[in-house]
């Protein structure tokens, strides 16, 4: 107590009370922040809550990226909790689409005009339908991502760490358009 004591002592009147008051004040703002929150997302429509995500088709060069974007999706909605992720056969909605580009674009270059920065440019096409009605909550809606690297980087980032900032740009974009209330 002496040190807490000492560290407010330039307060004039009692530093004890008036530290603990102040102490006080910002815990109650800084938790007054946390009410608005909560640990799932609202959904546009109630009654949805089953999910069937469809592989997407690959329509790039790129290995697997229909695939890896499908699973993050998956996974994306699964830590969201919103809806349950499960097999078309019992879903209540469909997840489905296309990977439609995947780009290297040169982004900064040195003073010798060697370029030393890409960014990886992704884009996917999706359609979210209801399953008993056919309803497309969105159809054909396109989502892009990007994420830049520099070559030789101390810091580690390279074309695998851009392609996956683009990834997760798309993944939270498409979060967003199925399970907020935006």
């Amino acid at each position: 107590m002496k040190t807490f004591y000492t560290f407010f002592n330039f307060l004039p009147g009692r530093p004890v009370r008036v530290a603990a008051v102040v102490l006080s004040m910002v815990g109650l703002v800084l938790l007054s922040g946390c009410g608005v929150y909560s640990a799932s997302s609202g959904r546009v429509d109630d009654s949805l809550k089953m999910v069937a995500v469809q592989y997407l088709e690959n329509l790039t060069a790129e290995p697997n990226l229909g695939v890896d974007l499908t699973d993050d999706i998956i996974y994306a909605l699964q830590i969201d909790n919103t809806l349950k992720v499960v097999e078309e056969a019992d879903a209540d909605s469909i997840i489905s689409g296309k990977v439609v580009r995947y780009t290297l674009r040169e982004v900064a270059t040195t003073s010798e005009l060697t370029v030393n920065e890409y960014q990886v440019q992704i884009a996917v096409v999706l359609t979210f339908s209801i399953r008993a009605t056919g309803e497309k909550t969105f159809d054909k809606k396109r989502f892009t991502g990007i994420g830049n690297y520099v070559l030789n980087d101390s810091e580690g980032t390279s074309e695998d760490t851009a392609r996956d900032e683009a990834v997760e740009e798309i993944v939270r974009d498409i979060l967003a358009q199925v399970v907020e209330d935006w």
